[in-house]
C-alpha cells in the first residue's frame, strides 16, 4: 500500500484531472459527473501535497525523447495549486449545468493546464499546450448555435497558430540547448518565434481579439472557465522563460490601458468583463518583465 501511495505522489496531478474528463465523456449519470469534477481537483491537490521534495519526477522515453511531465520546483508549486483550486471552485459554480460536453471539457481543459504547469520539457509542454486549445474549444460550442460555432473555429485557429509558433521555436531551439523548459529569453530566433506563441495566449496587442470574440459567446459556465487558465497559463510559461525582460514591460503596459478604453464604449457585460480580462493581463505582464 505505501508503494501505491509514493508512486502517486511521483505522479502528475494532470493525469488524475484528465482521467476524470474522459470518464465523464462517457458517464451520462449527471450526478457522478459532478462528483468526479469536484473530486479531481482535490486528489490532484493531495498528489501535489504529498509530493516527496522538490525535483522531477514522470520522466518516460517515447521515440528517443525524455518526457518529462512532473516537474516539481518553487514556479510550478504555486501555480499547480492556483490552477488545482480553480478546478475546484469551478466545479461547484457548474453545480447547476447539465451539460456532459461542457462537464467534460472543462476537467480536460483544467487537467492539461494542470500538465503545462508542470512540464519540464518544451515537447511536453507543447502536448499540454494543444490540449487546453482543443478541449477549451467546446466550452464555446457548448452554448449552442451559429455564432458560437463560428467564433469557436476562430478561437482553435489562432489557438492551434500559437502551438505551431511555440513547436517550431522549440524544434530550432532544442539544436543548441535541448529540450528542457527552462530560461529562455529573447537572444535567439527561437526564443523570438516562442515568445510570439506564448504571446498569442497571454492576449498580447494585436493578437488579443480572440479573447473579445469567443469568450463572450462561450456558455455561461464555459465563460467562467475559460477565463481561468488559457491566459494564465501563458503568464506562467513566461515568467519561466521570460522573467526580466524589459520589452514585457512596455507589452503590459499597453495591454493594461488600451483595452480599458473601449470599455468606456462597450455596452455589452460580457465583453465589458473579456476586455477587463486583457487589461489585467497586462498587469501581470508588466510584473513578468519586472522579473
Amino acid at each position: 500500500m505505501s508503494e501505491f501511495v509514493a508512486s502517486l505522489s511521483t505522479m502528475s496531478p494532470a493525469f488524475v484531472v484528465l482521467a476524470a474528463g474522459i470518464l465523464a465523456m462517457l458517464i451520462p449519470s449527471v450526478v457522478v459527473r459532478k462528483v468526479l469534477m469536484i473530486a479531481a481537483p482535490l486528489i490532484a491537490g493531495a498528489i501535489m501535497l504529498t509530493t516527496p521534495s522538490i525535483g522531477s519526477f514522470g520522466a518516460f522515453e517515447v521515440a528517443g525523447f525524455t518526457l518529462e511531465t512532473y516537474r516539481y520546483d518553487e514556479l510550478s508549486r504555486v501555480w499547480g495549486l492556483i490552477f488545482v483550486l480553480i478546478a475546484f471552485l469551478n466545479a461547484i459554480y457548474s453545480v447547476h449545468e447539465r451539460s456532459q460536453m461542457s462537464d467534460a471539457a472543462a476537467l480536460l481543459y483544467s487537467g492539461a493546464a494542470i500538465g503545462a504547469v508542470f512540464a519540464g520539457d518544451l515537447l511536453t509542454l507543447f502536448f499540454f499546450w494543444e490540449l487546453t486549445a482543443l478541449a477549451s474549444v467546446f466550452l464555446i460550442f457548448a452554448a449552442g448555435g451559429s455564432v458560437a460555432y463560428r467564433a469557436g473555429l476562430r478561437y482553435l485557429a489562432i489557438q492551434v497558430l500559437s502551438g505551431v509558433l511555440l513547436l517550431g521555436g522549440a524544434a530550432v531551439w532544442a539544436q543548441t540547448q535541448g529540450w528542457a523548459f527552462n530560461e529562455i529569453g529573447l537572444d535567439s530566433v527561437a526564443g523570438r518565434i516562442i515568445l510570439i506563441g506564448f504571446g498569442i495566449k497571454a492576449g498580447f496587442p494585436l493578437v488579443h481579439m480572440w479573447i473579445n470574440d469567443a469568450y463572450p459567446k462561450a456558455s455561461a459556465t464555459g465563460a467562467v472557465v475559460l477565463s481561468a487558465f488559457t491566459t494564465k497559463l501563458a503568464i506562467y510559461v513566461l515568467a519561466r522563460a521570460y522573467a526580466g525582460e524589459d520589452i514585457l514591460i512596455v507589452i503590459g503596459a499597453v495591454m493594461a490601458v488600451f483595452p480599458a478604453i473601449f470599455i468606456l464604449f462597450e455596452d455589452d457585460m460580457r465583453r465589458c468583463a473579456a476586455y477587463a480580462l486583457n487589461s489585467t493581463l497586462g498587469f501581470m505582464v508588466v510584473g513578468v518583465g519586472i522579473g
